[in-house]
C-alpha cells in the first residue's frame, strides 16, 4: 500500500509545541468532531524535554506539529534537511500575557523598569516579549528578568511569591487570576503588530496527501468554529483537555484571544505577517539573514 492508503487507515499523529487555549483552533479539530466529520481520527501528544519536532516529522513518528514558521531557522542555518513545511496560521498576534500582583486599568509597560519579571525564555516568546517592549518605548536591559523555567514552574513561583509580574499564556494566565492570586494587566500580542507566531506544519511528503487535505478541511471548519462561537461554548468542549483548569478561566481566556483577533485571517499563513516574524527576530540578532517564505511555506 501507498503513503496516501495507509495515512488513511490509521489516526493522525498530532503533537504539540505548547499546550494552552490560544490553540483551540487545533485542539478543537479534534474535540469538537471536525475530524470525525472529514473521515479522520488524532492522536494528540504534547512535545516532551528533549524531543525535536523536525526530527520527529523527519523519522514519521508524527504527522502534524503545532510549531512556529520561526522554528525553521536556526535548522536552516545549520543546512539541516529535510525540513517541515508550515502550511496553516494557528495565531496571528502573540498569546502571552503580563499578569501583576495587584490590578492595573491603566498599565504601561514602563512600570516594568526595574521590576521582576518571570519571563517565560522560550526563545519566540523572549524575543516576541522584548520586541512588545520596545515597541513601547522600554529598554529590556532596564527590567529584571527571571527564568523560572517551564509555564507551570512560572504560575508556581508567581504563586509562591517570586516576581512582580508572569508571563504567561492563558489559561495559566486566566487561572492566576481566577484563584485571585493575580490580574491581567496586558496583552503582549495587543502591543505589538500582528504576526506569524504560531502555524501548523508536516514532512513536504505529507503536504501532497489525501489525508492532509482532509486534515486541511477539518482544521478550516475548526478553526472558524472557535472564531465565533460563544467562548464558554468552546471551553466546554475543550474542558478534557485541560484537567486542573476551571471552565471560567479556559473561557475567559478565550474569549480574551477571540476579542484580540488572533484567529482571524484565513487558514493560509500570510507573506506579510511571515515578514513580520522575521523583523522581530531580525531586530534582536535571533537570526543571521531573512529567510525566504517559500522555502518554508507552502499552500493548504
Amino acid at each position: 500500500m501507498g503513503q496516501r492508503d495507509t495515512l488513511k487507515a490509521m489516526p493522525l499523529r498530532i503533537m504539540v509545541s505548547r499546550h494552552s487555549v490560544f490553540y483551540s483552533p487545533l485542539i478543537a479539530t479534534i474535540a469538537a468532531g471536525s475530524l470525525e466529520r472529514h473521515g479522520l481520527t488524532a492522536e494528540y501528544a504534547i512535545l516532551a524535554k528533549g524531543q525535536r519536532s523536525s526530527e520527529m516529522l523527519r523519522d514519521g513518528s508524527v504527522d502534524i506539529m503545532q510549531s512556529a514558521v520561526s522554528a525553521n531557522w536556526k535548522p536552516m542555518e545549520r543546512s539541516e534537511s529535510p525540513l517541515p513545511v508550515h502550511f496553516a496560521q494557528i495565531n496571528q498576534r502573540d498569546g502571552f500575557f503580563l499578569v501583576a500582583r495587584e490590578p492595573d486599568a491603566v498599565f504601561e509597560w514602563n512600570k516594568l523598569v526595574g521590576r521582576a519579571v518571570l519571563a517565560d525564555h522560550g526563545a519566540q516568546p523572549f524575543i516576541m516579549l522584548k520586541y512588545a517592549a520596545r515597541s513601547n518605548g522600554v529598554e529590556w536591559a532596564r527590567v529584571d528578568s527571571m527564568d523560572a523555567g517551564t509555564p507551570e514552574e512560572m504560575a508556581r513561583a508567581f504563586r509562591n511569591g517570586r516576581g512582580d509580574y508572569v508571563h504567561l499564556q492563558s489559561p495559566d494566565a486566566h487561572q492566576l487570576e481566577c484563584d485571585g492570586v493575580g490580574h491581567v494587566v496586558s496583552s503582549v500580542g495587543a502591543s505589538m503588530p500582528p504576526v506569524a507566531f504560531s502555524s501548523l506544519c508536516c514532512s513536504r511528503d505529507s503536504a501532497t496527501t489525501e489525508t492532509f487535505r482532509r486534515f486541511v478541511e477539518a482544521y478550516a471548519e475548526a478553526r472558524a468554529w472557535v472564531r465565533a462561537a460563544p467562548a464558554g461554548e468552546v471551553a466546554r468542549t475543550e474542558a478534557g483537555f485541560f484537567e486542573g483548569y476551571s471552565i471560567d478561566a479556559l473561557a475567559a481566556g478565550i474569549q480574551r484571544y477571540q476579542a484580540l483577533g488572533c484567529w482571524e485571517g484565513s487558514v493560509e499563513i500570510p507573506r506579510d505577517l511571515y515578514e513580520q516574524a522575521l523583523n522581530v527576530f531580525e531586530s534582536d540578532g535571533g537570526i543571521a539573514r531573512r529567510y525566504p517564505y517559500h522555502e518554508v511555506c507552502v499552500r493548504a
